[in-house]
């Protein structure tokens, strides 16, 4: 579970009512990621990345889309790539600055 609400017993109990919560606290693991720079971010950057190099593309099997998706995945682990954050907050007070003053 991510940052979001999800950690507050109160209001787990709210949408799923105190006994389910309990069921479904038994099998969830809690990991408190960071506020800010959340992995979400490079996890979306990345979905991305494969979309662009492997999967945007019509694929005509699950077999296929298995092997393409394994073969993309060595190369970057084997290149180790890497994402290289671009957009800082000078960048930001730049484009942004029209919804919200620097």
């Amino acid at each position: 579970m991510d940052n979001l609400n999800t950690h507050k017993e109160k209001l787990r109990e709210e949408a799923f009512g105190k006994e389910e919560t309990e069921k479904i606290l038994k099998n969830a693991e809690f990991h408190y990621t960071p506020k800010h720079a959340s992995w979400l971010n490079a996890a979306e950057i990345e979905i991305n990345v494969m979309d662009i190099e492997c999967t945007g593309r019509r694929i005509g099997n699950m077999g296929t889309l298995v092997h393409e998706v394994d073969s993309w995945t060595k190369r970057r682990n084997e290149h180790e790539c890497k994402i290289n954050w671009k957009f800082t907050r000078k960048i930001a007070d730049e484009k942004m600055s029209k919804y919200y003053t620097p």
